[in-house]
């Protein structure tokens, strides 16, 4: 998956519990625990708000892009020039 959760790294330098958080944020430590691994497949921005308000963080404390294809171009249809390919 391209976007990292940085959470575990978080909760060490706060010495809280995965535990502790769901307890501040109301969220079951089930869901949260899905959120830390990455198993996740969204999160709605009251969580995201929450989990900042309670580690006073930013969220990009938490998620970080990481490109699963480094090597290739970002830009779609476009080659290394950056010039638009024909097709």
């Amino acid at each position: 998956m391209a976007i990292a959760v940085k959470l575990d790294e978080l909760l060490h330098k706060q010495r809280m519990t995965l535990t502790e958080l769901a307890s501040q944020i109301d969220i079951t430590l089930a869901n949260l625990s899905i959120l830390k691994t990455g198993k996740a497949r969204a999160i709605r921005f009251s969580t995201l708000e929450a989990i900042c308000r309670a580690l006073s963080c930013q969220p990009g404390d938490i998620l970080r892009f990481e490109p699963e294809h480094p090597e290739r171009p970002s830009v779609r249809g476009r080659d290394e020039s950056n010039q638009e390919t024909v097709r």
